[in-house]
């Protein structure tokens, strides 16, 4: 068989193409060959605003959840270290009557150490499910001497602006054993304290009253 001769033509004609190209569509052409629509610049701030607005409930959903969260944490705390109370009876009168509400403050005597002057609150030592308010007087090691009215301590004469009446009719003397405090109540003709019942262990007092709250005429801090 003799070969064909080939024409030099032959060789610069494009072969056929063993592959169809798709056509490939600009970004901003549909498939049908159409130009997409540019969007509303009014529906587009509208979407912004939408957003946004999510945006920012969301936010303050989470602040308040959390607000509230340590509302709750805080008023726990307040509860363990805070207590309101109801004062019964007029042996603290005339700064704290009958009917008084005060704030007892829990905290102080586990921080901080016990002074002549305050005023707390105390369990009674001869039923502990009762509670007093008192003035505490006497501190460990402290000679006391109760005679004609008159309150010394260690030799020296107590200043008592807080008492509108004495005692006239009432003598003792004694020192504080450790760890214990003797306590008056500022009405002293009308008061049990420890004239009667004798000095009050550390572990017996429940906290410390510098505020009263109701009536609101009278609320204020306590002297």
């Amino acid at each position: 068989m003799v070969p064909r001769p080939r024409s030099p033509e032959l060789d610069t004609l494009p072969r056929p193409a063993t592959e169809v190209e798709r056509p490939r569509f600009a970004p901003d052409v549909e498939r049908w060959g159409l130009p997409l629509a540019e969007p509303d610049p009014r529906v587009r701030g509208l979407r912004m605003r939408e957003r946004k607005q999510r945006s920012t409930r969301r936010r303050w959903k989470v602040a308040f959840a959390t607000g509230l969260q340590l509302g709750v944490l805080l008023l726990v705390a307040y509860g363990l270290v805070f207590n309101f109370s109801v004062v019964r009876g007029s042996s603290m009168a005339p700064g704290i009557a009958d009917g008084d509400r005060i704030v007892v403050d829990h905290l102080s005597y586990v921080l901080g150490d016990v002074r002549r002057g305050d005023i707390v609150v105390l369990e009674y030592p001869l039923d502990p499910q009762l509670d007093y308010i008192k003035r505490v007087i006497g501190l460990p090691g402290d000679q006391i001497l109760i005679q004609e009215g008159e309150v010394r301590v260690n030799g020296r004469h107590l200043d008592e602006p807080y008492v509108e009446l004495q005692d006239q009719n009432r003598c003792l003397a004694l020192t504080v054993a450790p760890d214990t405090f003797f306590v008056l109540g500022d009405n002293r003709p009308h008061s049990s304290d420890s004239r009667e019942f004798g000095l009050v262990p550390r572990a017996n007092l429940v906290g410390k009253v510098d505020l009263r709250v109701w009536p609101l005429d009278r609320a204020g801090l306590l002297d």
